[in-house]
């Protein structure tokens, strides 16, 4: 059986993704003189938040995910953050490739909320590895690639909040429900209000809202969302 081994060296943010894309850098090794023909591998990438050390801010931002403070002892537990496919070229001995991770700015998702909490160092990063690979010389042979493989790496902060700028440059992003978008486009057609950001400013300065507020706000109008 050839043993493989894996090593991220570095990831990059896609300036030319149409979404939020991370490039990882990924290193494969495998033992022996015999060629690698292809491997089918799977990528499972997991957020350690116990392996680093937060800020005041940053500890205020996390409390959503991971309580108070003083509870982090026992809540501070891995995060999913990808899984992803890849397929690897053909190989001897070591070898390079590209793994590209789509990201999400959706701040419902628990991965997203702790990198945007964070404010400098860098995200402790656990790759679990398994697949197939096609091996051998003068034929194929299929071996297993094990379930403990597994990689550690530390991502710079820097580079997730690059990545976050070239696709939502000084803004943020929420999920609404669809009841509540064609609420919030009957408020901003009712008002004649300019931008969703004029919308959200009138809102926040009106006055409280009343016991039902989407009744309020869709009561003098049927219009929903194009």
């Amino acid at each position: 059986m050839t043993e493989f081994s894996f090593t991220c060296t570095g990831v990059r943010a896609d300036r030319y993704a149409a979404g939020p894309t991370l490039v990882f850098r990924l290193r494969v090794t495998a033992s022996g003189d015999a060629p690698v023909h292809a491997i089918a591998l799977r990528c499972q990438i997991r957020i350690e938040p116990a392996r680093r050390g937060y800020q005041p801010a940053e500890a205020d931002g996390l409390t959503d995910l991971f309580g108070e403070r003083a509870r982090w002892g026992s809540t501070l537990q891995p995060v999913q953050f990808a899984q992803v496919p890849v397929m690897v070229s053909a190989f001897t001995g070591e070898t390079e490739t590209d793994l590209v991770v789509p990201c999400t700015y959706d701040m419902d998702i628990a991965a997203t909320r702790y990198l945007d909490a964070l404010t400098d160092g860098e995200v402790p990063l656990l790759m679990l590895f398994s697949g197939t690979a096609f091996t051998g010389t003068g034929g194929f042979r299929v071996e297993p690639v094990p379930w403990d493989r597994e990689a550690s790496f530390r991502m710079p902060v820097a580079t997730w909040r690059e990545m976050i700028e070239q696709h939502f440059p000084g803004c943020g992003w929420i999920r609404l429900p669809d009841d509540t978008m064609d609420a919030l486009l009957a408020y901003r057609s009712r008002h004649a209000l300019p931008s969703w950001e004029a919308t959200l400013k009138a809102l926040l300065a009106g006055s409280p809202p009343a016991s039902d507020p989407l009744r309020t706000l869709t009561g003098t109008t049927g219009r929903t969302r194009p």
